[in-house]
């Protein structure tokens, strides 16, 4: 490369996200730097590879010819230091090389708190291609495994390792399970639906010790109330944090992430950060400084590649949405729904008597103006709720739109009579169900 490259460091889904886009409207040369793997995969895929559902090839989304037909120079490596001054980055073979403009994607890392044989073999976190290689070579002498730590990642192992037949042992330190995140309701039906599926779930239960045998794999953990447990894995997933410790000793500005404006600008010039490992100096109302989820990466990802192609643009998020899976159970988010509401927010639940199928709607009690939704089992329609939160509709709208925002298949069953009864009764109201074709809803979205 003749001029200085725009160099891209991590090539996760906000790094690669910015790198075609960028590519769309420039020719200036461009590397990515990775030491995970060569080429772009999806993350959230990687359990379903370990389930055998998929292949590792199938979660690579572009074709290995991508990156060359669009000129994307790729380089596998680790970033140990950076020198804003003089606009170079240092790796790990003590090479360096110049950059124009510098964009850090570098992601998380799974978090550990200090606990004594958190380094044993047989000791992990699920976040990586590593992680993932490392998960299926210890398989084979693992009958018994535990994890820490009751999020996202936490199910997804749990699964996991219960389709291979491990039997496993699930410690979460809260009283129940994903309960900062998921309303009391919610909450009780997870834990329920877990151990539906034989996980061993401990609840107020915390690390104290990881037990190593004569060989430095782990053998056991204890507990703090002084339980052992017998395992030959533990699965470390109580949260992750930014990954940026190869930053600390330079100028650029960090809290828990790198502090980067609406621009996704550091403090220094020409360096700019996104994904996981960014942190926002001013977040958009409702939403978090830091959120480690896959479409807010490419959302910066793209933002950032019309700024460094003449097109300066603030990351604006807009409303707050997520998904997860529990198992079986497809968990939706829209808006904002507190785990422990608190005046004016309010909310109306409805739970299936014998299924896993509830949703929670959140609402100020004061206008009834709509705020966020939840749902366990029932998968509803992301641009229609985009719409209602824009509009600002009161939850009385919402419920007479349930069955037009409605995802589901039309082969499954619908819960919206039920879910109406409940409401109308709450509130003494007499609403109906109002059900368009699906041109005017598609007709409805695109106005």
């Amino acid at each position: 490369m003749d001029a200085p490259p725009i160099i891209v460091v991590g090539n996760g889904i906000a790094g690669v996200s910015f790198a075609r886009n960028f590519r769309k409207k420039s020719s200036k040369p461009l590397l990515i730097i990775s030491k995970e793997t060569q080429y772009f995969f999806s993350r959230t895929a990687l359990m379903y590879v370990y389930m055998g559902h998929l292949r590792w090839e199938d979660t690579q989304p572009y074709e290995r010819n991508f990156w060359k037909k669009n000129k994307l120079s790729l380089l596998q490596g680790t970033v140990t230091h950076i020198s804003p001054k003089e606009k170079k980055i240092t790796l790990s073979d003590e090479s360096t090389l110049s950059y124009e403009s510098l964009v850090i994607a570098t992601g998380s890392l799974p978090n550990k708190f200090g606990w004594p044989g958190e380094k044993l073999i047989g000791v992990q976190g699920f976040y990586s291609k590593q992680d993932l290689d490392s998960l299926e070579d210890y398989s084979s002498t693992t009958n018994e495994a535990v994890i820490v730590g009751g999020g996202l990642i936490g199910v997804e192992l749990a699964e996991m390792l219960h389709s291979r037949g491990k039997k496993v042992t699930f410690l979460v330190r809260e009283n129940s399970f994903w309960n900062n995140v998921l309303p009391k309701g919610e909450s009780e039906l997870i834990n329920q639906h877990l151990l539906e599926h034989f996980i061993d779930l401990r609840l107020n239960t915390h690390l104290s010790e990881i037990m190593k045998d004569e060989t430095g794999r782990v053998k056991a953990i204890r507990t703090d109330s002084g339980e052992i447990i017998r395992c030959q894995f533990v699965g470390l997933t109580a949260g992750v944090r930014p990954n940026i410790d190869f930053i600390k000793n330079t100028d650029i500005a960090t809290n828990r992430g790198i502090l980067v404006n609406k621009y996704l600008e550091t403090n220094q010039t020409s360096i700019y950060a996104i994904g996981d490992c960014s942190e926002q100096q001013e977040p958009q109302v409702g939403r978090r400084p830091i959120e480690a989820v896959w479409y807010t990466g490419r959302m910066m990802g793209e933002t950032l590649a019309q700024t460094l192609t003449g097109n300066k643009k603030a990351y604006r998020p807009g409303h707050w949405f997520n998904s997860a899976k529990f198992f079986d159970i497809e968990y939706q988010t829209y808006g904002f729904v507190a785990a422990q509401p608190e005046k004016p927010e309010n909310h109306f639940q409805w739970k299936h008597s014998t299924e896993n199928i509830a949703i929670t709607i959140a609402y100020d009690q004061n206008t009834k103006q709509f705020l966020g939704i939840n749902t366990l089992g029932i998968r509803m329609r992301h641009e229609l709720f985009d719409k209602i939160q824009y509009e600002k509709k009161s939850v009385f709208y919402v419920i007479e739109q349930l069955a037009n925002c409605n995802f589901d298949p039309e082969f499954f069953k619908s819960f919206e009579e039920e879910i109406l009864l409940k409401f109308n009764q709450e509130f003494n109201t007499e609403i109906k169900l109002k059900k368009k074709s699906w041109k005017v809803i598609f007709k409805n979205i695109m106005s």
